[in-house]
């Protein structure tokens, strides 16, 4: 027994050094090409940087919502306009994230003063994002208050902004997209912060005499763009940050000629943030009109083991519109118009507590954890409207609207991308469906004017909105319906109940704006479609066989 015991813990010993040892030598050794076999992030054989595995989270304001299969179309039980034009169909929406909240007049606000701050004696830019608050105005009605109070006083701060287009709403998707990079990388030390950025570039600190010494001086004379900073056009004095990444190719000329003189954590030269580092977010977009009808619908809340217990007709359970819990029954689950002459119910005793809009986190959220899906303001969505969308569709992230356009060069032989005024890169028709061979691209003379022009179509009688006051012979005649009618969704503080069901669709030509529709924005989700994983079933994957 005892030679035994002694054997066991000698046993037990060798595991044990064996184990340290192996566990050592993984920390100690560098990731390896499972192909190759060659060394990746080594700075002496070329460099290539390979960066750990991440999933990348939600921007600011966001929610992760869990893709899946459901029916479109399929929580509308009675179509009481006869319209036909959203008959069911099973389609799959991947996994995206969605702003928790309407977008409100504050960060309205927020928008409007950068464009002030950046862009002073732009008139024309500060005035074309702003919305029309004479939406509010009606012939027989006094809303003139409205007219001059909604959008800026603080009592409204946090009431979903109205008056907005479908393309303001999508140009201030673009402008939070480089908000939100910019403040990733200020705050990370890869980009100047905002104190130095602010001071004209200079940071104080004492030289050996201490004298206030300066460092690089200089400010950038545009704004930052995702876009343009990928591309390896925003860099300089007065812009590089003081945590900038290390740049492991040095020796190669694209390197040494393209980035300034500077020193990261350890020395040496330094680069910017690529997307394969994964620390940029994605673009803010708006959601296409799947996906704001399955975030609205949030059947998951409801689903077990791809299950549906129940379906919905609105964004909560129930075939009712009024709570069904005690502290709060009979009350409103959203901001609706009740009827004729109803819009928040009895002097003393208010039903839903809004009279127009009402704040974008009032009432309760659905099982996504999203407020106001149903009712306060319509939104809008991506989509283009088409009556018979239903019988022209894909069947995975279905959407219609796609217009394809590439980035304009300004410097084709160098890759340099052409900036507008604002410091954002020109847009232009893609010129091909497939990947263009080399010589195609380098012998392109298409001029930018005439990219910018192909943009622009030409007056069509049918590109009118329904108010169109011109040409009266032709109402009726030609369709009201074109590439710019687009769809918005989800019921307002001024329609029946029956738009606050997820699958009703309406329309609004693109430049229009209600003091009934609003939106929110949404991001597509990179990598793996699956939110939480915790506590179900799944495939152990199988570690690489490259040598350590």
């Amino acid at each position: 027994m005892k030679r035994t015991s002694i054997f066991f813990t000698i046993g037990l010993l060798s595991i044990g050094l064996l184990a340290i040892s192996c566990k050592g030598k993984k920390s100690s050794g560098a990731a390896v090409s499972s192909k190759t076999g060659m060394k990746y992030n080594d700075k002496y054989n070329g460099g290539f940087e390979v960066n750990k595995k991440v999933k990348e989270g939600p921007g600011a304001g966001l929610v992760a919502i869990e893709g899946g299969t459901f029916v479109m179309g399929g929580s509308l039980n009675q179509d009481l306009s006869y319209e036909y034009d959203n008959v069911r169909r099973r389609v799959t929406v991947a996994s995206f994230y969605i702003d928790e909240t309407e977008v409100a007049n504050v960060d309205w606000l927020e928008y409007l003063y950068w464009i002030q701050t950046k862009f002073p004696e732009d008139r024309e830019y500060y005035y074309n994002a702003l919305p029309d608050t004479l939406v509010w105005r009606q012939p027989l009605s006094y809303n003139e208050p409205y007219v001059n109070n909604y959008l800026r006083h603080p009592a409204f701060q946090d009431y979903p902004v109205v008056g907005v287009t479908w393309e303001q709403a999508n140009a201030y998707c673009e402008w939070r997209t480089d908000r939100v990079n910019e403040e990733i990388l200020r705050s990370k030390g890869y980009l100047a912060d905002y104190k130095t950025l602010a001071e004209g570039g200079k940071s104080k600190g004492k030289g050996k005499a201490g004298a206030a010494t300066t460092a690089a001086a200089g400010t950038p004379t545009e704004p930052f763009n995702t876009d343009i900073y990928l591309n390896g056009q925003y860099r300089g004095e007065g812009i590089d940050g003081k945590k900038m990444k290390k740049d492991l190719s040095p020796s190669t000329a694209a390197a040494l000629a393209s980035a300034p003189k500077g020193k990261g954590k350890s020395g040496g030269p330094v680069r910017t943030i690529r997307i394969e580092d994964g620390v940029l977010k994605q673009a803010y977009r708006l959601p296409t009109e799947a996906e704001w009808e399955y975030a609205a619908l949030a059947l998951a809340g409801n689903t077990k083991y791809e299950n549906i217990s129940d379906g919905k007709i609105y964004a909560w359970n129930g075939l009712g519109v009024r709570s069904a819990d005690k502290k709060t029954q009979g009350m409103m689950l959203a901001n609706f118009k009740r009827g004729e002459g109803d819009n928040m119910g009895i002097g003393g005793y208010l039903n839903d507590k809004a009279d127009v809009t009402a704040p974008v986190r009032s009432y309760i959220p659905n099982d996504f954890g999203l407020y106001n899906m149903s009712g306060n303001v319509n939104e809008w969505v991506a989509d283009v409207y088409r009556k018979l969308s239903f019988e022209d569709f894909e069947d995975f992230n279905p959407f219609r609207g796609n217009v394809y356009v590439n980035k304009s060069l300004a410097d084709k032989s160098k890759g340099i991308y052409a900036k507008d005024k604002y410091g954002r890169p020109i847009q232009e028709p893609t010129k091909s469906g497939k990947k263009q061979k080399w010589a195609e691209v380098q012998n392109d003379q298409t001029t930018k004017k005439d990219s910018l022009a192909k943009l622009e179509k030409a007056y069509n009688p049918d590109f009118r909105g329904h108010l169109d006051t011109v040409n009266q012979n032709l109402y009726g005649v030609t369709t009201l319906v074109n590439d710019k009618s687009r769809v918005y969704k989800g019921g307002s503080w001024n329609d029946r109940a029956y738009w606050l069901n997820p699958a009703t669709r309406r329309f609004m030509a693109q430049d229009e704006a209600s003091a009934e529709v609003g939106f929110r924005c949404a991001m597509t989700m990179v990598g793996a479609p699956e939110i939480n994983s915790k506590g179900k079933p799944e495939f152990t994957a199988q570690p690489s066989r490259a040598k350590k």
